[in-house]
Parts: C-alpha cells; structure tokens; sequence
C-alpha cells in the first residue's frame, strides 16, 4: 500500500429523474435517489411560493402538535411549537443568526427536524416549514440538520449561492436579470454590449459582472475583492459553520467529530493566514489590530441588494466605532477579553465555583468553549453559563446596527452578520485576528517542542522537487436563476422558461506536483505535512521565523506508509487534501445522474468533498509577475493514532463507508498547525525529517485574444451535463502570444 488517504466524501446518491414525485408515493419506501430529489425541490426557488404539489400536499396535511410521538424529544417540539404561537419571524424579511430571538427560533426548528424519529417525519416537518416560516431560516434549519442526520448521509445540498444568489451576485447584476426577465429578453442591443449580456445559441443568458466592477474605489482593500468575494471561499467558510455551529451541543455531533473547538480554533487562524499571502501578493502589509478607541481606516461596500429591497449597508473610511448607541456592546467585549487573557495568564477560570484548567494542550477544547459560548451546565454542574457569549458575534455587531443588544425583530444586517458573505469585508479578518491573538496567548504558555517531540528516528528528507508555480485569473460561470421571480405559468411548469448566468473572474493556478524523497531506515506509518508561508514581508524584509510561524497555510496534510530505504512521494495539486474542485451546477447534475450506474464513481470524480472541501483554484496565493518568493516547509512525523478510532476507516475502498472528515491530521495526536503551533527553540528545533525549500509564485497576465478565452473555456463548461474533470481542465492554454485588438468588443463575433 504506497500511500494511505483520506479523502473527504460528501455521502450522495442522487435522483435517477428530475419529474415530480407522485403524491401517493410512501416517504417512508423512499430510496435514497428519492430522498435525494426530495431534498433538492424542498430548497429550489426558495423566495417563491412552494412550486410542487407534493411538497404542499405533505406540508398542508401534517399537523405538529398531533404527533408529538413522532419524536424522540417531546419537549422540543413543545418549544418549537410555543415559538410558532407567539409569532416567528415572517416569509420575506432577513434573517441572521446574530439576533438572539431568531437564533433561538431557528434552534428551535433545527431541533425539530434533527430529533424527527425517522426520515417520513423528517420530511413531513420541513415540508410543513417551507410552507409556513421564514424562507432564510428553513433553508438554514434544514442545511445543518441535513448534514448531522444519520438518515441523510446520503444527500447533497446545492451550493449555497444557487440557493440565494443575493449573497453572491452585485445588485445591478441582478437587476439586469429582472430588465431581460421582464422584458422576455428583448433588450437593446446597444444596452446589451455595454453591460456584458450575452444569449448562447442554447437560449442562456449570460451577464458579465466584472464590466465596472470598479465604480468606487474605496481604498487599497479593494484589490483583494478577488479573493474575499470569492463564491467557493465564503461557501467553504459558510459550511465549516454549518458542520459546527457554535450554539450545538456536543451530544449531537458525530464522534468521529472531534477536537470541535480546536478545529474552530485552526479554521480560523488559517483562513487569516491565507489572507496575509494574499495582501502580501498585492504589496499590502499586515492585518492591522483593529482597535475599538479609534476609527476604521478601511470601509468596504458591499454593493448587494436582497430580495425584499433592503441594501446591505456600506461603511465608509474611517468609521468610528465607539458612539452612543454601542458603547455598552464596546466595553462588553472588551471585558469578555480581558476575562479570558486574564484566565490564560492564571491558567484556570472559576465559573460559579468550578474551576477549568487552561495549562495544558489539550485545554485547548475548554478554552473554545470559553470563547465560542458554549460552557453549558454540564460542565460546571450547576445552571447554564450565558456569561461568555461567542466573542465573534459581539464584535459583529459593534461593527454594524448594534444587533447584540438590539430589541427590534427587524434588523438590517451587515455582510459580517451572515455567514455567506462574511469574508467580504477586509474588517472580518481584523475581528478574526482578535481571536487568533488569544489563541496565541494561549499557546505561550506551552512549552517548544522538544527534539524529542520533533525527531522521527531513521527517517531523512533526502530531497524536494516542486514544479514552476503560476497562478492567473480566468471566467467562470454561476447560476443565478433563482435570483429572479418566477411567474405564475413558471410555477405552475417548476421551471424556468429563462435560465440566467452570471459570469465572474477567479483566481486559478496551473497544476504542479511536489516531489519529496524520504529515507528511512524501517517500515513504519507517518504523517506528511506540507506548509506555504511568506519568507518576506511587504517591504521585502526577511521575516523572523518565529514571528512568521502563524502566518503559514496547511497546504495539505496525509497518512503514508514509509518503506525501508528511498520513498518517492509524489502529491498532485488536484489530489492534495480536503479540496474541492467547481460544483457542477444542479440543473446540470440532476441531468447527468441520468446517464450513470456507480454512484460511487461520481462521488470520487465530481463530487469528492463537496461540503468540506477548500477551493482548489485558491490553493496558491496570487504572487506576482515577475516572481515572488515563498517558503515550503515539509515534516514526516510518526502516526500517533488518536484513541478509540477504527482503522478500517482507512480504507478508501469501502463501499458501505463513506465520511466527512475535514482534516487527514485529526487522526493524529499531535496538535492542528503542529509544529508552528508553538513558540520555536531554534538549537531544537531543525531535525532530518524536515526541510524548508524556497519557491517562487509567477503570476502569469492574462493577454490572450478575450474571444477565444471566451468561447474555448467559458461558454463550452456551462453546461456540466458532459463534463469529466480531469488534470486537463486545470489547463488553462492560452496563447500569450496572440494579437489582442483592443477596440474590438467581445461581443461583436
């Protein structure tokens, strides 16, 4: 066996046919393809008025409070259905999870659905809610309980911006889509080529987004809108949340989920880190720590309109943070803060009489706890904890209407206030600094690793080989139909007579390969880890390794079984863990579940990691023209299996077992980030199973005739029905050297 990995499987098993379902059919004789489809009408079209009669008929003729013995805790559904009394939030307003009142009610219709005995009952409350509550909430409350019930292991969830395309797609875009819906696409043609709208010969209507993207140019953020606006980064951010909310109770978790807060924890730094190679590659400097007492240098505009006509609120350049509306939400955080540096230092907190010890690593978890608000009663063994609040949220909301304390139902939020549009605004990554600097604080008090700790005895990285690294920009295509109303002839079809799609530019890489030749003197399992960091800073200073160590990405991290003697390890971009590769749009996908027998073939080839999974294209940062140096460090450690975890689930092979599991490294004892996760002993530190090699990320400028990009790699992909991935899809050849004739428009040919 050469190498051992673990590849994150989004379960699924898909609908064999796209028709609706007969309303006499059985929920309870559903396969999984029908469960599957069932799932996918149930959060189609979800600003409308439900379009399939079974849903309707279920939803209509379910009756909650008639069947309380249909779960297996009757005490939710009591709560669940006082909540209902009293009055929830309505179809058609926003909905954020950081108003108290609509967190709770939403816990509350997760609950619902999560403590349903069986898939029938299941079924049954979420066609009840799609009727009846809030559309924002039902597709939240049905997103995480899908992804943590055991009877849906098998499904796949469209891609959050095919369900709500406001959260992704600018404003004027989606009023261009409403002009030709309107309309029934005639448009004026001069209108047309100004804005970038184009009719394919298969009657899709493509509008360009990246005509005028720059109308105001706020500040140097503004240069990372690539990346921070970036659909799969914020999808990848939205699922991580989805997968562990930090108002779930541990009991409902998987346990193969383990070290949550830890995980949280890394998530968190890494996603900073990433960021910083980013502004590095744009000469920007550091995230700068955003302090309370002074103004924001740096607004962002959101330019996003939601479906009920309420804008996304803009900050402008030097906001000023502390007013007479937050400042009690200002000291609050600032106090949160000073309690937990303060319990660092000591090493314990006392709650209510109960100490916790924050001295050793794996208090880390209680440290999470402490910080993301979930101390519960459990733990301290006497009433529930609501003292420590998720400090993240606090902070949100000092940077918008002040939604912490805030006794309005309706609420305006900001982008920071929903997880789908989060990572836009360049403040997010200052607020998440703030936490990662407790996390840091936290790690000092540990111990460097000894050699000891660091040491695989017998084994020697002998060499590293790492391809040309180039990174470029390219076109990509995203379904918005579901941003656009349909009419009442479409409702009563469940499609629309006009699919539109908006086209966006992404940041993409060629694929490379990193060779590594490891020595050793015995056959023994290990763990590779491969890490990017900056080796300068903006100004082109080396940067000392111990300041730098939190500012390196986990490019990728697996099992491998050493053999005696040489090991040539050869990892590929494409096959590196935990990355997922372009969601297949769902009109596509539902198409080509058609034409398939082994559904498991599926999921290797197009749907691995689906849910988990970090954007392959976003793996390299930008870089730039002429070269920019980056460091690659690579350690092989022994495999220290954590406890009580079947081996078998090794085994790629397995056709009855496939899971989701975030990091290849949560098998292994050793800490998330290991070993820059503590403060580094140079005369210790440099063992033989190391090595640092330096390697330079080109940026290659996109000057290729913009027809040929256009029709070759953008118009022949919208349609997934026939597409394979392969290693030639991350292809991108374009002739550099092609005469560009600038005064002619793209859509003249």
């Amino acid at each position: 066996m050469k190498s051992i990995v673990l590849l994150v499987l989004g379960l699924a098993a898909m609908a064999t046919a796209r028709p609706d379902m007969d309303g006499q059919t059985s929920i309870v004789n559903m396969d999984i393809k029908q469960r599957q489809i069932f799932i996918l009408k149930l959060l189609n079209n979800i600003i409308d008025p439900v379009m399939y009669k079974d849903i309707q008929e279920i939803g209509n003729n379910f009756k909650i409070e008639e069947n309380l013995e249909l779960f297996t805790r009757t005490d939710v559904v009591k709560t669940f259905i006082n909540f209902v009394k009293i009055g929830m939030l309505p179809r058609g307003e926003i909905f954020t999870i950081h108003v108290d009142r609509q967190l709770k009610e939403v816990v509350s219709m997760f609950h619902l659905l999560y403590y349903a005995k069986d898939f029938d009952t299941f079924i049954k409350c979420a066609c009840w809610m799609r009727l009846h509550l809030n559309e924002g909430m039902f597709v939240y409350a049905l997103t995480v309980a899908v992804r943590h019930r055991v009877d849906c292991k098998g499904i796949i969830l469209p891609p959050p911006y095919e369900i709500y395309p406001y959260y992704f797609v600018r404003a004027d875009v989606i009023q261009k889509a409403y002009l030709l819906k309107m309309k029934k696409g005639m448009l004026d043609t001069k209108l047309c080529d100004f804005y970038g709208i184009k009719k394919t010969d298969k009657g899709v209507y493509i509008i360009d987004e990246n005509v005028f993207d720059k109308r105001v140019y706020l500040n140097e953020d503004e240069r990372l809108r690539y990346f921070t606006e970036d659909i799969d980064l914020n999808t990848y951010y939205y699922y991580f949340h989805v997968d562990y909310p930090f108002w779930m109770r541990d009991e409902i978790f998987d346990k193969l989920k383990v070290r949550r807060w830890e995980l949280n924890f890394y998530i968190c730094q890494q996603i900073l880190a990433r960021y910083y190679l980013e502004r590095l590659s744009n000469g920007l400097g550091e995230v700068s720590t955003l302090t309370w007492n002074k103004p924001v240098r740096n607004g962002y505009w959101p330019w996003m309109l939601l479906h009920n006509g309420v804008q996304f609120p803009l900050r402008p350049n030097y906001y000023n943070l502390v007013g007479d509306r937050n400042i009690n939400v200002v000291r609050l955080v600032e106090n949160y803060e000073t309690l937990i540096k303060e319990a660092i230092v000591k090493g314990y907190i006392d709650i209510n009489g109960v100490r916790l010890d924050l001295m050793k690593s794996d208090d880390i978890e209680m440290l999470g706890k402490i910080v993301f608000g979930k101390v519960d009663k459990t733990d301290v063994d006497k009433f529930h904890i609501d003292a420590y609040r998720y400090l993240l949220i606090i902070m949100k909301s000092v940077m918008g209407f002040n939604t912490w304390d805030s006794d309005k139902y309706f609420v305006t939020p900001t982008v920071l206030d929903i997880y789908q549009t989060a990572l836009r605004d360049p403040i997010f990554y200052q607020l998440q600094k703030r936490l990662c600097d407790l996390l840091i604080h936290f790690k000092k008090r540990l111990p460097s690793y000894t050699r000891e700790e660091l040491y695989f005895p017998g084994v020697k990285i002998d060499n590293i080989v790492v391809d040309k690294l180039v990174t470029y920009f390219d076109d990509y295509l995203m379904d918005m139909t579901n941003a656009v109303t349909f009419t009442e002839d479409e409702l009563k079809k469940t499609t629309s007579d006009m699919v539109f799609l908006v086209r966006k530019r992404r940041l993409n890489h060629e694929p490379f390969q990193i060779k590594l030749d490891v020595v050793s003197d015995k056959t023994v399992d290990c763990v590779v880890r491969f890490f990017l960091g900056p080796k300068e800073d903006y100004l082109g200073r080396l940067i000392d390794l111990n300041v730098n160590r939190f500012n390196f990405v986990e490019l990728d991290s697996f099992l491998y079984k050493l053999n005696t003697g040489k090991n040539t390890i050869t990892r590929n971009s494409i096959e590196m863990h935990n990355l997922v590769r372009d969601r297949i749009m769902t009109r596509d996908l539902w198409k080509k579940i058609e034409t398939i027998t082994d559904m498991k073939d599926l999921l290797v080839k197009d749907l691995r990691n689906y849910h988990t999974g970090f954007p392959t294209r976003l793996l390299l940062p930008k870089g730039r023209i002429g070269g920019m140096n980056f460091l690659l460090y690579v350690i092989v450690t022994p495999l220290k299996l954590v406890d009580n975890v079947d081996i078998n689930i090794l085994d790629i092979n397995r056709k009855d077992l496939f899971m989701d599991f975030r990091s290849t490294v949560l098998l292994d004892k050793m800490p998330l980030g290991f070993p820059f996760d503590r403060h580094i002993d140079y005369t210790k530190f440099f063992t033989p199973n190391m090595k640092f090699v330096d390697v330079v990320i080109f940026h290659k400028k996109q000057v290729c005739d913009m027809k040929t990009r256009w029709d070759r790699y953008v118009l022949k992909n919208y349609n997934m029905f026939d597409y394979t991935y392969g290693a030639e899809d991350y292809n991108v050849d374009v002739d550099i050297n092609t005469k560009v004739d600038r005064d002619v428009n793209l859509f003249d040919f």
